[in-house]
């Protein structure tokens, strides 16, 4: 019996979302699924393309980075997961992709304004960018290095990663989280549609302004405030 059949089943669903959604080819990018309470997550095997994955072919790490099953190698980004995991506790998913329209604001070096509502909707701030990686943390462990800028950009801006559920790592690409696997690609392409968005935005009005903070509160409350109407009501 696989004890980790079911973490292997939710990464390898959400690995295969990331081309039915456009945000990656051929072998970019990864998804992973965190078991928090057994403290192991389940991620795509490094160089696998998409329609060979099988829930089997999940490599299971902990914390510690070491393979706890499975007879491949993990995901070159596996350290990144894991720091994310390690210091945003709201996560039980992380994504990474490299989207064209988020890696060319995270290229360009930039946080996305919130331009409109589709933008509230998932975020009542801008998107941020990180800083570029300096060359000592590249020659030290450039994937772990990659979370714990990360990690730095969100303590240093003081952004709540729960509310705030994805970033552009410059001269990379995004990463996105959530609640479960899933939720982090719904986040990964929910990003990708906002970056989009926000080019054409520019080049259409290229001195386009953030939407009023007014607007920006109403659509973020009526979807994740006290008093939320958004959707069905559960039960």
């Amino acid at each position: 019996m696989d004890a980790y059949k079911t973490l292997r089943e939710e990464a390898w669903e959400a690995n295969l979302e990331i081309p039915r959604r456009n945000l990656a080819i051929y072998t970019w990018g990864n998804a992973s699924a965190f078991d928090r309470e057994r403290g192991v997550f389940a991620i795509k095997p490094s160089g696998v393309a998409y329609d060979e994955l099988t829930p089997e072919s999940m490599v299971v790490v902990d914390m510690d980075g070491a393979v706890a099953d499975g007879s491949l190698r993990p995901s070159s980004d596996m350290e990144t997961h894991r720091v994310l995991y390690r210091d945003f506790p709201c996560a039980g998913g992380v994504t990474h992709t490299h989207s064209p329209y988020a890696v060319a604001w995270a290229q360009a070096r930039r946080p996305v304004p919130v331009f409109g509502t589709t933008h509230a909707d998932h975020g009542a701030e801008a998107i941020p960018c990180t800083a570029v990686m300096d060359a000592d943390a590249v020659r030290n462990n450039y994937e772990m290095e990659t979370g714990l800028l990360i990690v730095r950009t969100f303590r240093e801006q003081n952004k709540d990663p729960s509310l705030m559920p994805m970033i552009l790592a410059a001269g990379h690409g995004p990463f996105a989280w959530g609640k479960s696997a899933s939720d982090s690609v719904y986040h990964a392409a929910a990003l990708e549609e906002i970056c989009k968005m926000a080019t054409l935005t520019l080049n259409v009005n290229p001195r386009a302004e953030p939407l009023p903070e007014h607007l920006i509160k109403k659509h973020w409350e009526r979807k994740h405030g006290a008093n939320a109407y958004y959707g069905q009501k559960k039960g």
